[in-house]
């Protein structure tokens, strides 16, 4: 049975702000890293660990629990401040984010770090995995939600649309799909590298059921989660609108913080902007 709780969205916003500042601390500390497409999915994750997923992290592998699948997994620094945050491994660790032999490596392995699903390094394979799962759970009668967080750039891979299609044919209304439709890629706007828009009728024409929202909007997004949560007999889609390197200007839309660290001056000129924010 689903505890249903109110959102605390003043709380979740906080806690966004301050995850922010945490994945840029370790972005610097580890020389390297992806800023930009970590400071996006943000809010995304925080509303969904904080909010709407059911999990346990004293039980890691609890088999009633839902699970998250980062499938654009060069953003697992914000997958991995999360965690910490609700105790899977001890915040401290998070200074060994690509510093070997640290078990937060620069994409998640899934053995490696509790709370972590799958391993993501390879774009367009989550959904694949999401549907698997989902298929395995019908058979054992086993009902959970089973998240996959995408990003614009990844869904120009072919496996992608063949995987929604799947998840339609077979009605697997446990998969929700997150696109994080941050407007960059690595090279440049999405838009002129592949274009994918209307991205959100395109979904809705796959057999999903559909939702479009600001995905740095905590209401928004708390409301998206419980629409998407009653839908039966569709797969659902969340098309999160969201901004490339969020809430430090001179990361926000440009490309160049794709995959760079900030340095030092730039790390404190951008937790000044985090905090005020």
């Amino acid at each position: 049975m689903r505890q249903t709780i109110k959102p605390d969205v003043k709380e979740l916003t906080r806690m966004a702000s301050q995850l922010r500042q945490t994945i840029l601390k370790m972005i610097a500390k580890a020389g390297s890293g992806h800023p930009g497409g970590s400071l996006s999915m943000t809010d995304l994750i925080v509303a969904l660990y904080g909010y709407k997923l059911r999990h346990d992290p004293k039980r890691p592998d609890w088999p009633e629990r839902d699970l998250f699948f980062l499938s654009k997994g060069h953003g697992c620094p914000a997958l991995y401040a999360i965690l910490a945050h609700y105790g899977y491994f001890p915040e401290e660790e998070l200074a060994t984010l690509r510093r070997y032999p640290t078990k937060l490596q620069g994409h998640p392995e899934r053995w490696s770090v509790p709370g972590v699903e799958i391993a993501a390094g390879s774009l367009g394979q989550g959904l694949s995995m999401a549907n698997g799962v989902a298929l395995a759970d019908r058979l054992d009668n086993r009902q959970r939600r089973i998240f996959c967080l995408m990003g614009d750039g990844e869904i120009q891979e072919g496996q992608v649309w063949e995987a929604a299609m799947t998840s339609s044919h077979h009605r697997l209304d446990a998969v929700c799909a997150i696109i994080d439709a941050n407007q960059l890629q690595q090279n440049g706007p999405v838009r002129e590298i592949q274009n994918i828009e209307p991205l959100a009728d395109k979904w809705r024409a796959f057999g999903w059921h559909t939702l479009e929202i600001d995905g740095h909007d905590m209401a928004q997004i708390v409301q998206a989660y419980n629409e998407a949560e009653k839908i039966k007999g569709k797969p659902q889609a969340i098309v999160a609108r969201t901004i490339k390197g969020k809430g430090v200007s001179f990361m926000e839309l440009n490309p160049a913080w794709h995959g760079v660290a900030p340095k030092p001056d730039e790390l404190e000129k951008a937790l000044q902007e985090l905090s005020r924010g």
